[in-house]
């Protein structure tokens, strides 16, 4: 029988997927920036104070893998993607996103690809060697997947005189990421997250209806972004832990799709060569624990089982239940657990108070203690 134990190498038992809400300072100082009343280096100054800080929580709470909470950016894939060259923004395609209050509409800006996509300079390493410079434990940097540059606005988003065929598209958006992880690496980076909407949106009905209206093929994306992550990620050394996030939208505490992970559960974990997944399992949306029977030996997922869209708390009979529920398709030493999702994707934060974004936190630390002896 294996000995369950807390892990030495990424993902955690407790762990987490990136994102905290901002202080009030670090929103005020966001807005007098963009009036112009206090320059870059001002606001990084504000940006860096609010990481110290941000860190210490993490640290004080037992975590291991330790974010920079997403503080310098408006959104979490736009600030990194707009960095790569031949990677624009125009206009936004709306969303509507459902909550428990209701549904709420967004508009985030779209990415269009309007000439060859490059590498042209570091995106995160600055970023990172603040971050790692501040805390002893393990610093985890989250980055979209490269899968965000296709989905939402699909063939039409991409321009045709760039890429006339698409091939070499994703072939170019796998060299910018491989560049990218190359430069994390050489900075000390060990664990790297992939935020990935469009893998769960693929299993939302209407998410593949309107898929197939752009001219895709919703059973065929789930293999075709697998191949693309793989590229993405293909160099890594060995003592780099790449997972992957699957988020169905997080937006002041609503969503965009919902749906389990049959559809693209046998491609996730036996086709897409990452060490470790992050998984939303909250609520119902988010479908049954079956999909969970393809997991391969060596392959770990962390069981997203604390909301960060509600300000009710689980308790810790409710989460171990549920784990024990996941136990039935895989072994229970293939697991972790952390909330389903960020606690501030974007810039405006969800509907929850930070009290409770402390005491979620906590609640998977201390289950991990129990279940799997530590962290």
């Amino acid at each position: 029988m294996t000995t369950l134990a807390p892990r030495s190498r990424p993902p955690f038992r407790a762990d987490h997927v990136g994102s905290f809400l901002r202080p009030r300072a670090l929103l005020e100082a966001r807005d007098r920036f963009k009036s112009g009343a206090i320059g870059a280096d001002e606001l990084r100054r504000v940006e860096d104070e609010a990481i110290r800080g941000v860190v210490k929580f993490q640290e004080d709470l037992g975590l291991k893998g330790i974010t920079d909470g997403e503080f310098r950016r408006t959104y979490f894939h736009i600030d990194f993607l707009t960095q790569l060259e031949g990677v624009e923004t125009k206009g936004g395609i709306n969303v509507s996103f459902h909550s428990n209050a209701g549904n709420v509409d967004f508009a985030p800006p779209v990415m269009q690809v309007t000439g060859k996509v490059r590498h042209a300079k570091d995106i995160q390493r600055a970023d990172f060697a603040f971050l790692k410079g501040a805390t002893t434990r393990t610093p985890k940097v989250t980055i979209p997947s490269p899968t965000m540059l296709h989905f939402r606005g699909g063939r039409g988003a991409i321009s045709k005189e760039a890429y006339p065929d698409l091939d070499a598209f994703y072939a170019d958006v796998a060299a910018a990421y491989r560049a990218e992880l190359a430069s994390l690496y050489a900075a000390g980076c060990r664990y790297v997250q992939l935020d990935d909407t469009n893998l769960a949106y693929l299993c939302d009905t209407k998410m593949r209806e309107g898929a197939r209206a752009r001219g895709d093929d919703p059973d065929a994306l789930p293999r075709r972004y697998a191949a693309l992550i793989n590229d993405a990620i293909r160099d890594r050394p060995a003592d780099m832990s790449a997972c992957v996030h699957l988020c169905r939208g997080n937006f002041k505490s609503a969503w965009a799709a919902e749906g389990g992970y049959e559809p693209v559960a046998e491609v996730l974990f036996n086709e897409l060569g990452v060490d470790g997944y992050f998984l939303e399992y909250d609520d119902a949306r988010s479908g049954d624990f079956a999909p969970l029977r393809f997991l391969p030996k060596g392959k770990v997922v962390v069981l997203g089982l604390v909301s960060t869209k509600l300000d009710r708390m689980e308790t810790k009979d409710e989460i171990r239940r549920r784990i024990d529920e996941a136990a039935k398709f895989a072994p229970l030493d293939q697991f972790c657990v952390s909330p389903q999702c960020g606690f501030s994707s974007t810039v405006h934060g969800n509907e929850i108070h930070v009290e409770t974004q402390a005491a979620k936190l906590r609640l998977c630390v201390d289950v991990a203690r129990e279940v799997w002896g530590g962290v």
